[in-house]
């Protein structure tokens, strides 16, 4: 019983690290990756060439250097769902006005807005609204496992899964 205890609070006190350090790391030191940037003149078709060139699946539309919007794969496959022209220029379908991180985020909102939002890619700007990068989901999982491999490692492949009986004989 003791052990059993023991164990209890040390997943416990485990939880609540784990739960404080999402809420005050922030995404700042976090390795971005390179933007694919591309002007809202350009054609969807040079835009999904750019894509498969870089072997990527997020471009962000800028102009002037500010930010204007993002066009992902799931943007170019409902495109072609609906037979649209992939001549007419990107900043036509993209999407306007994306959701972003700001560099002093923490690893719980980023997650929270990834989550919430559906995103596996989030353009990151620093304090004047400059583009700095894109933070992929990806790299968080890496920070997490990274950083907490018990629990990663540990987690059961489907984790709200209640098994129909008692394992044993």
């Amino acid at each position: 019983m003791k052990a059993a205890f023991a164990t209890l609070v040390w997943l416990l006190g485990f939880a609540v690290d784990f739960q404080l350090h999402l809420q005050t790391e922030t995404i700042d030191h976090l390795e971005l990756a390179a933007p694919v940037v591309v002007a809202p003149g350009d054609s969807v078709a040079r835009v999904l060439e750019v894509l498969a060139a870089e072997r990527t699946g997020a471009a962000v539309v800028v102009e002037r250097g500010q930010l204007l919007g993002i066009f992902t794969e799931r943007d170019a496959l409902k495109l072609m769902a609906d037979g649209a022209d992939l001549h007419q220029p990107v900043s036509v379908p993209m999407t306007k006005h994306p959701v972003t991180l700001r560099q002093t985020d923490t690893l719980a909102r980023a997650i929270s807005l990834m989550a919430g939002g559906g995103f596996r890619r989030l353009p990151v700007l620093d304090p004047s609204g400059k583009l700095l990068g894109i933070l992929k989901v990806s790299r968080i999982m890496h920070y997490l496992v990274d950083h907490f491999p018990r629990v990663i490692y540990n987690l059961p492949p489907t984790p709200h899964h209640k098994p129909a009986s008692r394992e044993g004989a």
